[in-house]
């Protein structure tokens, strides 16, 4: 069994936390996902309230951003509108 060290750990943590999926990372290092939800798992019981925050905002800018995006797509496929 391979032992990996809390910076490696928290590097890929990281990852998922910046918007990676949990398998693309889990390809990217060759880490089973089990382990990374684990050490995921791990991060946010030891995290601060601020730290947790920080996750939470990163996620909704995340989504926000998608559905931005999304509303862009959706509006340059429609014609202009004349009253």
């Amino acid at each position: 069994m391979r032992k990996y060290d809390d910076e490696y750990k928290q590097s890929a943590v990281k990852k998922i936390h910046d918007g990676q999926s949990v398998a693309s990372v889990s390809r990217e290092l060759g880490v089973a996902e089990s382990l990374l939800h684990n050490w995921k798992r791990q991060v946010s019981l030891t995290s601060s309230d601020a730290d947790k925050e920080v996750v939470a905002l990163r996620k909704k800018l995340r989504e926000t951003e998608m559905e931005r995006d999304i509303s862009k797509v959706s509006i340059a496929g429609c014609p202009p509108w004349n009253p």
